[in-house]
């Protein structure tokens, strides 16, 4: 069964490379005439493709609910805070949001070739981790920017990836900006370790389970209260889709 497993973790990798560099071209070319959403629609294609690898390659199912959850209109605003578990989310979120999405990032990933120079070209919020007062500044700058045209802020407030059935400390870097732009909250938790671990190469089958909050308003509210609102319904919907993590 291991060994099955990684050489379907193998064939998927493969499958990215041969992919990702292509399209990071295409997408390189096109930006010097496509911007805005049409771009960003444009890497979501790509993304599609790598979801779709995973499921046909590995064997990974995705279970969506509360979609209904997400705030209607073309330009309401929401910031997605997300449980994060493995890379397979970062791929996996854009392919199903309505909206265009802004990660906030180190700009040490714009290095990674083809898939960071592509990422470059789109409208993200990257910041410098060793000026922490500016790059806060900047987050909110450019967050207010991109509220206001449509684009959702999506933030992982445990900042790195989580070992299944482990916490990490919430930060309030997500809350504080919601409250700055006035944005509400949509808590977002995700079961992806069960197949894609933490930095493991080996990859095995079975369902990712995604279920989306409903919005909590961040009008009038403080950021560490409201990040632990957060973390509390995170937390306890983790339990949830994945009891056998947490006995």
């Amino acid at each position: 069964m291991r060994v099955l497993a990684f050489f379907r973790s193998l064939l998927h990798m493969v499958w990215m490379l041969v992919t990702v560099i292509p399209w990071g071209i295409i997408m390189l070319v096109a930006s010097l005439w496509v911007g805005g959403t049409g771009l960003w629609w444009m890497a979501v294609r790509w993304l599609r493709w790598s979801v779709a690898g995973a499921r046909v390659l590995l064997g990974i199912e995705v279970r969506v609910s509360g979609m209904e959850h997400l705030p209607d209109g073309a330009t309401s605003p929401a910031i997605l805070l997300v449980k994060h578990q493995s890379t397979f989310e970062t791929f996996l979120l854009p392919t199903l949001m309505p909206h265009p999405l802004a990660y906030v990032f180190k700009k040490e990933l714009l290095r990674v070739p083809f898939f960071g120079w592509a990422m470059g070209r789109l409208d993200m919020i990257h910041i410098d981790r060793e000026q922490r007062a500016k790059a806060f500044g900047k987050v909110v700058a450019q967050g207010k920017k991109l509220l206001a045209r449509g684009t959702w802020i999506i933030m992982f407030p445990e900042g790195t990836r989580i070992a299944r059935g482990h916490k990490g400390i919430y930060k309030s870097g997500g809350t504080r900006l919601a409250i700055e732009t006035g944005a509400p909250v949509i808590p977002i938790a995700v079961s992806s370790a069960k197949c894609w671990p933490r930095k493991a190469f080996i990859k095995m089958p079975g369902t990712v389970d995604v279920s989306i909050g409903r919005p909590i308003p961040s009008e009038g509210r403080k950021p560490d209260e409201l990040m632990r609102e957060v973390e509390a319904w995170i937390e306890a919907e983790m339990h949830r889709l994945d009891p056998q993590a947490y006995r």
